[in-house]
């Protein structure tokens, strides 16, 4: 007997609708093709000890599965309950009457029980796009899948579950979320705030401007003086996830694996902390089996990379090409997948090795030419990728100890918000732009326009200061988002003088 069960295979973000047929004729044997992988031929033994132990039987003869196309790869353990439908249904076991209305997904563990899978979000949308009536896959990603309209999800437990379903003993109960609601209800979580930090009313106003624009941030400062802290913070004065990008954050954390179970959605923008020994593929993606990294995890939201000298070079320099292109895409021999990675990178790092260079109170002890030579594990091109270098110093005493009030997230995050509408408008026609950070020159040339006044004070600034010539474009967009957070149309000479105090490390002589 011949039956056709569906599943979905994972191509980057994205899910494409794979053709299960389970032949079942005389003979003793077991075929599987259409490019399966190791783990999907080992779902044999998994399938064969979980109808056992469910009360079902493995057919003791030929049976043939081809999963098509022919021509995609299939991988992972998630196949196992598509599989095993098939084969119940093909051998007589349950009905098969209904099997081509539903996408049917689950690994399987050797009790029967279900386990849960990778991908459930994008291969839900895929499956209501597709026409399908239902999606039928283990509880614990019930909930992600249900976000989809038009698509009836349930979510089982055990294998006896969908065999029982099928065969009209047991109905499944369905899952149903209403994707706003969950979205809004998402968004008024409380979380960290700015008012949390006390003093660094510069570096504050620093990452106001940085989120206002969409800058990547460098903090530079001795241990102890609020920089992870700060940049904990900033996902919170950032504009609120539009529904679209919280669906589009949330398809990505789903194909790594990474949602949780008590949100369908994500709500809140990701703020993402590899540790320094990361490797290349890691952060950047890969693996032979490619997984989104840690630039696609940080999609729509932030990446913060602490001790940056310490990270390896090679794994720096992996991260240019996405800070510029806002994806990332991964080739192997026969194909080839791309994952989002639109990310505000910002980065802390010591002065110097022993970190106490340019400290109020205590001296550095590094040797002469350290500090440079420190700077410069950090390529050039990485740095130019970077509009803010913001000098973080300790906060006294004094400061730490009063108890006024701090400005909270939520007021900084509609100056934010507001400045960021002002650049949506402005970049209405343009594709590939959406905010200041993301100027081209030619772009920059017709909205960064200053007066007499502001271009001498660029080459004075140029000349005494020894700022570098990539400097230039970067204080231009600085200032013009300066410009935008105060709601002024043209870039006055104050909005250039506080965008070139953020470019410490530019200074010849800040190095020594």
């Amino acid at each position: 007997m011949l039956v056709k069960t569906f599943g979905s295979a994972l191509t980057g973000i994205d899910a494409i609708i794979v053709t299960v047929e389970v032949s079942i004729t005389r003979g003793v044997s077991f075929f599987m093709v259409g490019l399966p992988d190791n783990v999907v031929r080992e779902s044999q033994q998994r399938i064969a000890t979980a109808l056992e132990n469910t009360g079902f039987r493995m057919p003791g003869r030929r049976i043939v599965i081809n999963m098509a196309p022919a021509g995609i790869r299939k991988e992972g353990t998630a196949w196992d309950l598509t599989l095993a439908t098939g084969i119940l249904a093909a051998s007589g076991q349950i009905p098969a009457d209904n099997l081509g209305d539903y996408i049917i997904m689950g690994e399987l563990s050797l009790d029967g029980s279900l386990r849960p899978v990778r991908g459930a979000l994008p291969i839900a949308i895929k499956s209501a796009g597709e026409g399908f009536r239902g999606f039928i896959l283990p509880e614990q990603n019930a909930r992600e899948a249900a976000i989809v309209k038009g698509l009836e999800v349930y979510g089982a437990s055990r294998l006896q579950e969908v065999a029982d379903f099928f065969r009209g003993k047991k109905k499944l109960k369905r899952v149903m979320v209403d994707a706003r609601q969950e979205f809004m209800s998402g968004i008024e979580e409380k979380g960290e705030d700015f008012a949390d930090v006390r003093g660094q009313e510069n570096v504050k106003r620093a990452l106001e401007i940085a989120a206002s624009g969409g800058h990547n941030v460098l903090m530079i400062g001795s241990a102890g003086s609020g920089k992870t802290m700060l940049a904990r913070r900033l996902p919170t004065i950032l504009p609120p996830l539009t529904l679209r990008e919280s669906l589009e954050t949330t398809k990505i954390h789903s194909v790594a694996g990474k949602t949780g179970n008590s949100h369908s959605l994500m709500t809140r923008r990701p703020f993402r902390s590899p540790h320094s020994s990361i490797s290349s593929a890691a952060m950047a993606g890969g693996g032979s089996v490619p997984q989104p990294g840690e630039v696609s995890l940080s999609h729509n939201g932030v990446l913060f990379l602490d001790e940056l000298p310490e990270f390896q070079r090679s794994v720096l320099e992996v991260m240019r090409q996405p800070l510029e292109d806002r994806m990332v895409e991964i080739s192997r021999a026969r194909y080839s997948v791309c994952y989002p990675a639109g990310f505000m990178l910002v980065a802390s790092m010591n002065p110097c090795p022993c970190g106490y260079y340019n400290h109020p109170d205590k001296d550095c002890v590094c040797p002469p030419g350290t500090v440079r030579k420190y700077l410069n594990r950090i390529s050039g091109p990485l740095l130019d990728r970077i509009d803010i270098h913001i000098e973080v110093v300790p906060v006294p005493f004094e400061k730490l100890s009063q108890h006024n009030s701090a400005e909270v997230s939520a007021a900084v995050r509609k100056r934010v918000a507001a400045a960021r509408h002002i650049q949506e408008e402005r970049f209405a026609g343009l594709a590939d732009v959406h905010c200041n950070a993301q100027m081209n020159t030619k772009i920059l040339r017709e909205y960064c326009k200053t007066g007499n006044a502001g271009n001498l004070l660029l080459k004075n600034a140029m000349q005494k200061l020894g700022l570098s010539a990539r400097a230039y474009d970067r204080i231009l967009k600085l200032a013009r988002t300066i410009a935008d957070l105060e709601g002024s149309r043209l870039i006055e000479t104050a909005h250039l003088a506080e965008a070139i105090q953020y470019r410490s490390l530019d200074r010849e002589v800040w190095a020594g």
